[in-house]
């Protein structure tokens, strides 16, 4: 078959019984289907079809499912679907904060810098006049926060899986965050991740100085990423995958053969072709096709 639509809930609340209302609603509109195939049992479900554009079978199978159901459609060309490059955003995707505004939280001004975070990543702000301000305001800020905030960062679920299955399978995984190298090298050791690409704070040895290094690592800078490590691989752009929450992210999910909002901003979540708005990180994939069998964590 020409596509394959992936069912993904989180794990046991997928039942087999909505196969047949989402395959009627399919057969409706003139699909083909083949046979379903588990990826994970009551998880995480193949259907593939044909004779029916991906987005008409995404907007039937999610009209079927109702808005209630904590299911996540993906609908997409089953040639391909195996990606060898992930490029990926750190805050909020890979771990669950935002690490500058808990770094803010130092210097007892989080509600105030999570403010202009939310603005920034709803694109009410430009990205790099928003960052300036929030590091401008921890100018002063001693270095032991930057640990203290880095022993509080916790994993996003699913991301050591992510990373280790595509790592094991060849793929090149890069974080490209607009926060700071400082953590995304951490994580990035953490977790897995072959590169990763950040902004760099400035400091004097002890504190802050409320600066951050030019030129600022911004949505047109995660684009050019993406784009230079696909060319370095030798791999063109429909076998990358990017995933993100915010509008810094837009450029390069627009123009990675899968990318997907996670957990995302309205303005996100609106634009982007593939949505994952009740899963974990494990989600990506089953996009991909893998097992659950197969992850590697």
């Amino acid at each position: 078959m020409q596509h394959v639509l992936t069912l993904i809930a989180p794990a046991g609340q997928l039942p087999a019984a909505l196969l047949p209302t989402v395959r009627a609603a399919l057969t409706g509109l003139g699909a083909h289907l083949g046979q379903p195939d588990w990826l994970a049992e009551a998880e995480a479900l193949d259907l593939p079809f044909g004779n029916l554009a991906p987005e008409q079978a995404e907007a039937a199978a999610r009209a079927t499912l109702g808005a209630g159901a904590p299911v996540d459609v993906i609908a997409q060309p089953a040639e391909g679907r195996r990606k060898r490059l992930l490029v990926a955003d750190m805050d909020s995707t890979i771990v669950t904060s935002e690490t500058l505004d808990e770094l803010a939280a130092y210097a007892g001004l989080k509600d105030r810098v999570a403010e202009i975070t939310r603005r920034s990543m709803n694109g009410e702000m430009d990205f790099a006049t928003a960052l300036r301000e929030r590091v401008a305001l921890l100018q002063g800020l001693g270095l032991a926060a930057l640990e203290e905030t880095w022993k509080q960062t916790e994993l996003m679920p699913g991301a050591r899986e992510l990373v280790g299955t595509m790592v094991a399978h060849g793929a090149h995984c890069a974080l490209a965050s607009g926060g700071f190298t400082f953590f995304t090298g951490r994580v990035a050791a953490r977790v897995g991740f072959t590169s990763h690409h950040a902004n760099v704070l400035e400091d004097d040895g002890t504190a802050l100085t409320g600066r951050v290094a030019e030129p600022i690592f911004d949505r047109d800078a995660k684009l050019t990423t993406l784009k230079k490590l696909a060319a370095e691989l030798g791999l063109p752009l429909s076998a990358t995958l990017a995933v993100g929450d915010g509008a810094n992210d837009l450029a390069m999910i627009g123009a990675a053969g899968l990318g997907v909002a996670y957990h995302a901003k309205p303005v996100v979540a609106a634009a982007a072709r593939v949505r994952v708005d009740h899963n974990n990180l494990r989600a990506l994939l089953f996009a991909q096709g893998y097992r659950a069998s197969a992850f590697v964590s």
